[in-house]
């Protein structure tokens, strides 16, 4: 889609809110709770932002963007050359973070991790299932939709904890999690960091009450399981091709090699923007995203292996 942005405003210190129209007013697709869209930048970068506004809303999506001058260009692009009037590229909306019905959720977001979960609460609250969340920041400077949550938590359901940048003043997420009160779902996002503690303090809940969303790659000691690389064929579903994919290269760089166009970003397994049906084989899954349902069917080809001989994809 080709969408206008028709307003944008400071949302704290480094963040910024965007708003998507369709230029001629047209409804937009529907997106539920944890929904992201891909942006094809004019730096030639795609890129993905989690939907943070209302899902009834079928006029306007909002996006909420961190600058990181230490990134790839991304952020940096949107903050300084979009505004607005401009045009953006962008594809319909992608749920890899969907919200089960659940009596009671835990929320715990950190930084600008707090952009797919803020609908969640809304869906929450319409739903009157009961939800906490904890979201923690550097300070009250840097906190997203501030005001809007302490509104929303005025009852005590929402906790904001500034650590002052200092993980030592971070909140305790063992004690956090320590206990699950029956019909909890979790659900947590945010930088590396805050990721990686969560994933420790709730290895005792059940797999199926804990869903979180990356939106980086996980660190290299978190990886150090994976396993050692084979060489295998991937086929091309639609022309029979197949290509050798060797233990150095991936299915996209082998793809693109032989001149199949593959959309992709983060290319390490945590963005979804090169999710690929696969219809024979069993792939090897690498990535963040996917969840146990979907792996039945998807394959993410940027950092996916095989199991089998011969990986068939619907290309």
């Amino acid at each position: 889609m080709k969408l206008r942005i028709d307003d944008v405003r400071i949302l704290a210190d480094g963040i910024k809110a965007f708003r998507l129209v369709d230029p001629g007013g047209a409804e937009l697709p529907e997106f539920s709770p944890g929904a992201h869209v891909d942006l094809r930048l004019g730096n030639g970068l795609i890129r993905q932002y989690s939907l943070c506004g209302d899902p009834a809303d079928r006029h306007g999506y909002m996006l909420g963007v961190l600058r990181e001058a230490a990134g790839d260009g991304g952020s940096t692009y949107i903050h300084d050359e979009l505004g607005v009037g401009a045009m953006v590229e962008t594809s319909t909306p992608r749920n890899n973070f969907k919200l089960v019905a659940a009596p009671r959720y835990l929320f715990v977001a950190g930084g600008i991790g707090i952009t797919p979960i803020l609908p969640m609460l809304r869906a929450a609250r319409r739903s009157g299932a009961d939800f906490r969340l904890f979201y923690c920041t550097r300070s009250p400077e840097r906190t997203a939709f501030r005001e809007e949550l302490l509104a929303e938590g005025g009852d005590g359901s929402v906790v904001i904890h500034h650590d002052g940048g200092d993980p030592a003043r971070g909140l305790d997420f063992a004690a956090l999690l320590a206990v699950r009160e029956p019909g909890t779902q979790l659900y947590y996002c945010g930088p590396p960091g805050l990721m990686t503690a969560i994933a420790a303090a709730c290895r005792h809940w059940p797999a199926d009450a804990v869903h979180c969303e990356h939106f980086s790659a996980r660190p290299k000691e978190a990886r150090a399981e994976t396993p050692q690389n084979q060489a295998f064929r991937v086929r091309i579903a639609g022309s029979g091709a197949e290509y050798e994919v060797p233990v150095d290269q991936t299915i996209v760089n082998v793809l693109r090699r032989n001149g199949v166009t593959v959309d992709t970003s983060c290319e390490d397994g945590y963005c979804g923007t090169c999710m690929t049906r696969y219809t024979a084989g069993e792939p090897e899954h690498r990535d963040t995203v996917l969840d146990a349902e979907s792996r039945r069917s998807y394959v993410l080809i940027c950092c996916a292996r095989s199991k089998t001989p011969v990986l068939e994809l619907d290309i």
